[in-house]
């Protein structure tokens, strides 16, 4: 599973953009930071963890659909300690909220959303160990790298992205659903035998033009039964 990319990444401790983001010190008390302090740098090692944790502000696809902030978020998660960092792999499972795109009605939907990220030690390659070759993959650079600060790492920006890309774009609140009529907006799935006469605009200008003819044949009509009847009075 390729990492998550949709991020500001970090940047290795050199990169003067990332110095900021890099000094920054993580709170431990945050329940998206996790620490690693028990893997021990030691290759090979595992932790299996599941936590629920409250979804964070603006957590989906804004003005779309997404979990309401400090909804529960239930993650299982695995962390293997690697010579060049933590391979954090996980799962995340929320209740997402959301407007149906056709009927504009409100609907809820579950949402499973898979991630794989490396957590890497700034470090790592003053201690002789390989880190992993961005040419390996040319659309990770650097700055899409994410570390682990005094052993502790952040998941909020990964497990964002994993949301996003499993949310929908367009949600609906059944694949069946017929949407609203775009003449009245009334609901067609409550309305199936709805509809409007359909006037073709192409025919709307003759049709006024035979209607004014219509009513000049009239008028022609009633002038020429007036003559008869004067003549029939001589």
């Amino acid at each position: 599973m390729p990492p998550a990319r949709f991020r500001d990444g970090g940047g290795p401790p050199h990169d003067p953009k990332a110095g900021k983001a890099l000094n920054a010190r993580l709170d431990h008390r945050n329940p998206l930071v996790f620490d690693t302090h028990e893997l021990g740098r030691r290759p090979g090692a595992l932790q299996k963890l599941a936590r629920s944790v409250p979804a964070p502000k603006d957590f989906g696809i804004a003005g779309v659909i997404g979990t309401p902030e400090g909804a529960p978020v239930e993650l299982a998660l695995r962390l293997e300690s690697v010579m060049e960092g933590v391979l954090v792999t996980g799962t995340a499972r929320a209740a997402a909220e959301g407007e149906c795109v056709r009927c504009l009605e409100s609907l809820g939907q579950e949402v499973a959303a898979d991630f794989q990220e490396m957590f890497s030690y700034h470090d790592a390659d003053d201690r002789g160990r390989t880190r992993a070759e961005p040419a390996a993959d040319a659309e990770y650079s650097e700055d899409d790298r994410l570390f682990i600060e005094d052993g502790l790492f952040d998941l909020e920006p990964v497990l964002r992205d994993a949301v996003v890309l499993a949310l929908p774009m367009q949600p609906v609140c059944r694949e069946t659903c017929a949407g609203l009529c775009s003449t009245c907006g009334i609901r067609l799935d409550e309305n199936p035998d709805h509809h409007h006469d359909a006037v073709d605009i192409r025919w709307a200008a003759l049709q006024g033009l035979a209607e004014t003819v219509k009513d000049g044949e009239k008028d022609n009509m009633g002038g020429a039964e007036a003559g008869v009847d004067e003549k029939q009075e001589k």
